[in-house]
């Protein structure tokens, strides 16, 4: 079935494309009968990870729904959680259009999105009324544009006050690429000082919640050192590895036809190793200390067996769901039974 979708929905430019899968996500009953063909429930995927109970280890990362507007349809399509965002105080437009590119010939998405969202208080409130308070939901948080990196912390505050109460796990996002300057942040004085300023707050409450580090794949080894010193000195709960990249080596489509795409991150199956590479970094370094969730070219159940061999926890689908839809899903879920991994 979702062959057939993908070739309608690939007749549209890339954005459009995506408001056409929510409109049909969204009409009743669409999303229940996708997951009848697609969803495959099985105890035996649980896994307890940051103190939360997850029943299989594959999320929709950040990046889809990013205003919270069908997290439950993807429930129903057979994700284990999901994380809606990035979402920040105020409502922005993000960047100008065009400003999402499919590169097929790679299974590869460049996007310069730009933190496009409704703002975080409208995306509360549509959480808020969730069904099913069974699904996990993660909350990736952002500053706003126009707001200086020295007055980040505040931006970052606000998101997760607003959202404390309807999400159950945060993630801090320094290391989209589409932000002018929000990359100086993963810096470690910086990212140390917001992340001890979320975490304070954090314990405040009557019961903490999870944070974790989402970081960019464009990270040295010694910024990646920098990045688990940061997590044990701040006692946050983990890190998502990776974001898209900056980089443009090694693809299947002509040079010239990237370059006159212009900047912006570059998801797919052309970052798979990479990230891979940092998960596994992130985990024999530390000593396996704190849980990674895997995101990054997985677009076949052997990529997503190959993320969790190198450490990951958990990992999420993005690009790999758009080019491969929900049979992706099932076809992780069967492969991990018999791998028992």
């Amino acid at each position: 079935m979702y062959s057939l979708i993908k070739r309608f929905l690939f007749l549209f430019q890339p954005e459009t494309a995506h408001h056409l899968t929510f409109f049909l996500l969204r009409i009743p009953g669409a999303a229940s009968l996708m997951g009848a063909l697609y969803r495959k429930p099985h105890t035996a995927l649980q896994k307890k990870v940051f103190g939360l109970t997850f029943p299989g280890p594959v999320g929709l990362a950040a990046g889809l729904d990013k205003n919270a507007l069908a997290f439950e349809e993807f429930g129903k399509l057979g994700f284990d959680f999901i994380e809606v965002g990035t979402l920040t105080p105020k409502a922005q437009p993000g960047n100008e259009q065009p400003r999402l590119f499919r590169l097929v010939k790679d299974h590869a998405l460049i996007n310069r999105m730009g933190f496009n969202n409704d703002g975080v208080e409208i995306a509360s409130l549509r959480l808020a009324k969730r069904k099913n308070k069974a699904l996990i939901i993660g909350g990736n948080i952002g500053k706003n544009k126009l707001t200086p990196n020295e007055n980040a912390t505040n931006d970052y505050v606000i998101c997760f006050n607003a959202l404390f109460d309807v999400v159950d796990y945060f993630v801090v996002n320094v290391s989209s690429p589409n932000t002018p300057g929000l990359r100086a942040l993963q810096e470690k004085e910086p990212l140390l000082k917001l992340l001890k300023t979320i975490q304070e707050l954090n314990l405040t409450k009557t019961k903490a919640k999870p944070i974790l580090l989402k970081i960019a794949p464009d990270l040295s080894n010694e910024q990646l050192d920098d990045i688990i010193d940061i997590v044990n000195q701040t006692k946050i709960a983990g890190v998502i590895a990776t974001n898209t990249t900056i980089s443009r080596a090694g693809l299947n489509t002509p040079e010239v036809e990237v370059k006159n795409l212009g900047a912006g991150g570059l998801s797919g199956n052309p970052l798979r190793q990479r990230s891979t590479e940092v998960i596994a970094y992130l985990k024999q370094k530390s000593g396996n200390a704190f849980p990674v969730i895997g995101v990054g070219g997985i677009h076949s159940a052997e990529d997503a067996i190959e993320k969790m061999k190198a450490g990951a926890d958990l990992i999420q689908l993005y690009t790999g769901f758009i080019y491969e839809g929900p049979q992706l899903i099932k076809d992780i879920h069967t492969r991990l039974l018999a791998e028992h991994v």
